[in-house]
């Protein structure tokens, strides 16, 4: 059975209160992603083989396809039925991603809902997530470092092969700071869309750097819109919802009341763009106490410009323009204030980081000392 296009997703799951808001939002707008069968899906992946694997979250598994009809290369994400997304965060998901189209969000191709099976047909981004390259440097950086003891070299070494066998290579370059700067460019400019012109505007609420895929030339795409929730309108402040997202990223007003605006996913983007530039976790349980929770150990060092440079991947190994990494720094303190409305609107953030994305990084921008001066993560 061939996929059909334009098929109501609404008769596919049961509509909750929540669901009817979104669907009544898009008005008569028709839904563009086309149907599947789960037996087309399933040919796709051959039988959901494990070597068509790329990955697993919260969600469900993530696979690797071609679509027999079309001979594309997709990727497909068959939903966990015991797991965090059930019908309603489905529908929303193939609702947002039907009507939200932008160069960085990533293309919805079509959906299944045989029986209980709820399946999502992606682009297939062939770079993986950034969280995928930002693992590789940890990982290298680790492997690198002359003082591990015997376990930890078995642990490191472990851990390699499971990269690998994720089809990460532990051997790829680190991303440059020019690459770095760009996704982080991007990835604004998809949340600058959702919430400034999109309509109406969108929350995404679980901005992380597992979630921005990456595309031809390190493009980035926002993806796993689930958790996405309608912003408020009109004399409306905020929405008052369930707290929902991943630990590490969610702004702490929304994570202590539940009350979500604009500018919780401008928190959320101040973290990522941390995790960027420094190549750490949001949270790394791993590290010593007082380094665990990336925004509380970086915001001391936001006072004091001499420690910028402990701000810095090592991996980058000191090729990056210091003045690109003082506005790049203040972008991402801006970002992650405790109060929300000292944080910046997302067009601003956009034009900061379109202007550094667009310089170039040269030997020559950093002084020789700040290579050897960087200290170790």
């Amino acid at each position: 059975m061939s996929a059909k296009a334009n098929q109501p997703v609404d008769g596919a799951v049961k509509s909750s209160s929540e669901d009817k808001e979104v669907a009544n939002s898009t008005g008569s707008q028709q839904i563009s992603a086309q149907t599947f069968t789960f037996p087309e899906l399933l040919a796709a992946t051959n039988n959901f083989r494990a070597d068509c694997f790329l990955g697993e979250g919260g969600f469900g598994k993530v696979y690797k396809g071609c679509l027999e009809t079309s001979k594309q290369v997709v990727a497909i994400k068959q939903l966990d039925l015991d797991g965090l997304q059930g019908n309603r965060e489905f529908l929303v998901e193939v609702l947002m991603l039907s009507l939200l189209h932008h160069p960085n969000l990533v293309n919805l191709i079509g959906y299944c809902a045989d029986g209980d099976q709820r399946l999502l047909v992606y682009e297939y981004m062939q770079l993986g997530s950034l969280d995928d390259h930002l693992l590789d440097n940890s990982l290298n950086l680790r492997i690198q470092r002359c003082y591990l003891n015997f376990h930890e070299f078995l642990i490191c070494i472990f851990c390699a092969s499971a990269a690998v066998a994720a089809d990460l290579s532990p051997e790829k370059e680190p991303l440059s700071w020019n690459t770095r700067m760009k996704i982080a460019a991007g990835a604004a400019k998809g949340i600058e869309y959702l919430h400034v012109k999109a309509s109406p505007p969108v929350i995404f609420r679980d901005l992380k750097c597992s979630n921005i895929l990456l595309g031809e030339g390190y493009h980035p795409k926002l993806s796993d819109f689930g958790l996405a929730k309608l912003a408020p309108v009109g004399d409306n402040t905020h929405v008052s919802t369930r707290v929902m997202g991943t630990y590490g990223y969610c702004a702490p007003e929304y994570a202590m009341t539940g009350q979500l605006t604009v500018k919780s996913d401008i928190y959320s983007f101040g973290v990522v763009l941390l995790e960027i530039i420094s190549g750490r976790r949001a949270i790394d349980n791993s590290r010593r106490a007082g380094e665990q929770n990336l925004v509380a150990w970086a915001r001391p060092l936001f006072k004091d410009r001499r420690k910028f440079s402990q701000m810095v991947d090592p991996m980058l190994h000191g090729e990056y323009p210091v003045r690109g990494l003082y506005q790049a720094l203040a972008v991402a303190a801006m970002c992650v204030q405790e109060q929300p409305s000292m944080r910046p609107l997302m067009p601003d953030v956009v034009t900061a980081l379109t202007f550094l994305a667009s310089q170039t990084c040269t030997p020559q921008t950093q002084p020789a000392q700040s290579a050897t001066s960087t200290p170790n993560k």
